[in-house]
């Protein structure tokens, strides 16, 4: 049976999430900017969306707008906020979501880029060295897609403000999977990703703090505070909504049982003396595991798991026919050779002890490894 260690690419859809869609999705028709009942019926579910939304992440009910995935609202913080002329300066790190660099650079401000040290982390120096008089915005990830490395956002959050800057977070990746509350870390902006965290794909939202200077960067519209044009996609902002209800019961133990399965699979692969586990002394997303293996090629071994029946992630693209390494690794100083035999796993709430086992016994073979591994694995 073919086992799913690719969370952070997308999760599967929670089936009550589905549930909760599927009336949206045929039975209960309307536009929900119409008056009528059918379009108040429609109203009425995307402001409970929003509610849900906002209670997950500890923020008002009026500062959530729904976009179409964390792409759109990563885009719409940075040109949205770059067309005031008083923006003309901002600061991005060099481990952003390709979704906020690539915005960041068509931008027509002056960029500044943030570095990391050797564990991915963008420290409160680092963001000093990098902000200047004029910096008018500073964007920093909550959690890294690639190492499961979590930033202090709170303390990064407050050097931003006692520069004057606007602070802004891509919390894709954090959502659902810990603690996290914009209110408590002082933040102005904050992307989100419904597909994330067991939600449909085609829903995301930016969160704002509404003394930003913000402009659409859609018109034709006055939805979401006329900040994104376009009627709302309602059976996907509904599955939004329910899988942040979801998350936000079920956060203990969604932490509890991907936490116990990532620290046996990394204990057991540290056995393995070519492995070298990436961003291990600092704080990580528990579902989160990101290793090298030396002397070996990560589409190799990715395709190596596939075929033996494992979704997992490499940290090296196929740019030009040449594989490069993961840029969030080249910035944390990793070795080429290393970095570019990166693999994600990425864990989440249907996977087991059994399926960790069975992945380290196809890594004994794939390293060709005979002798077996004495697995202590956690009772769940």
């Amino acid at each position: 049976m073919a086992v799913y260690f690719d969370h952070n690419a997308t999760t599967p859809l929670h089936e009550k999430v589905l549930e909760a869609m599927l009336p949206y999705m045929g039975s209960v028709c309307g536009n929900p900017s119409s008056l009528h009942r059918f379009g108040r019926l429609q109203r009425q579910a995307v402001e409970q969306a929003r509610e849900q939304v906002a209670v997950l992440m500890g923020a008002r009910t009026s500062q959530v707008i729904f976009t179409s995935g964390g792409t759109e609202a990563n885009n719409l913080i940075l040109k949205g906020l770059s067309t005031d002329p008083d923006v003309q300066r901002i600061a991005v790190s060099v481990i952003e979501h390709m979704s906020l660099l690539e915005p960041a650079a068509a931008t027509t401000c002056d960029v500044d880029y943030i570095a990391v040290n050797e564990q991915g982390l963008v420290t409160p120096e680092l963001l000093k060295q990098a902000i200047q008089k004029d910096t008018a915005l500073v964007s920093v990830m909550a959690a890294n897609n690639e190492t499961g490395a979590i930033q202090d956002i709170e303390k990064l959050a407050e050097t931003a403000r006692e520069t004057g800057a606007w602070f802004h977070s891509d919390a894709s990746q954090i959502a659902g999977k810990q603690a996290f509350s914009f209110e408590q870390t002082g933040m102005h902006a904050m992307t989100l990703s419904s597909h994330k965290l067991y939600g449909p794909m085609g829903a995301g939202a930016l969160i704002i703090d509404q003394q930003l200077p913000m402009h659409s960067l859609l018109q034709g519209g006055s939805q979401e505070k006329s900040l994104r044009a376009g009627t709302e996609n309602v059976p996907a902002i509904v599955g939004f909504g329910m899988a942040a209800e979801l998350a936000a019961q079920e956060l203990v133990e969604r932490v509890d049982h991907v936490s116990v399965l990532r620290d046996v699979l990394e204990k057991e692969l540290m056995k393995f003396d070519v492995v070298k586990v990436f961003s291990q002394q600092v704080k990580r997303l528990p579902n989160t595991l990101q290793f090298g293996v030396q002397g070996f090629d990560g589409e190799t071994l990715l395709m190596e798991l596939d075929r033996r029946g494992f979704a997992v992630s490499s940290g090296s693209a196929c740019t030009s026919g040449k594989t490069e390494p993961s840029h969030v690794l080249k910035a944390m100083a990793v070795p080429n050779e290393l970095a570019v035999s990166a693999i994600r796993i990425s864990l989440g709430r249907a996977n087991t002890m059994a399926e960790v086992e069975r992945f380290i016994e196809a890594m004994q073979q794939i390293l060709g490894i005979k002798s077996s591994v004495v697995m202590q694995a956690a009772s769940l």
